[in-house]
């Protein structure tokens, strides 16, 4: 029990929680805001503005630094797995849709030369995010920190 009762009260986590959750509900907004309609697996999907992985890690290093101080150990690990990972997002993940999109297309080109239907899912396409992305998620979660802490 005292590891629930001491993860129930660990402020740091509940910021980053919280930088994830707003970061994914103003993606369900602006899907409704673009569509017209509520698209409520984008409050699950990755890709889009912001990005919730880098609102959460930035959430969390930022919670971290003001807890622990930034000149902790625990700040500099959390702010080079940050790095790590909103790298990831804007630059291995995003080139990884970029080839969904074009492979997608390549099946769709198949499908119609041929006139023959091909079984195979499309790829999901929007993966990763653009660096504006990715820097909006990191400022959003730098925010809430401070708010909350």
């Amino acid at each position: 029990m005292d590891f629930l009762k001491s993860f129930a009260n660990n402020r740091i986590f509940h910021v980053a929680a919280l930088s994830w959750f707003v970061a994914q509900t103003i993606k369900v907004i602006h899907a409704f805001i673009v569509k017209g309609r509520f698209d409520f697996t984008r409050f699950v999907s990755s890709g889009g503005m912001p990005s919730s992985h880098a609102s959460f890690v930035m959430g969390l290093t930022t919670a971290i630094g003001l807890i622990h101080g930034w000149d902790s150990t625990y700040f500099a690990i959390s702010l080079s797995v940050s790095f790590v990972i909103m790298y990831d997002a804007a630059g291995v993940r995003r080139a990884v849709g970029k080839q969904a999109i074009i492979l997608n297309r390549m099946l769709e080109d198949m499908q119609h030369k041929k006139k023959k239907i091909i079984t195979e899912q499309r790829l999901k396409e929007l993966i990763g995010h653009t660096p504006v992305e990715v820097f909006a998620g990191a400022i959003l979660g730098i925010i809430i920190a401070n708010l909350m802490i």
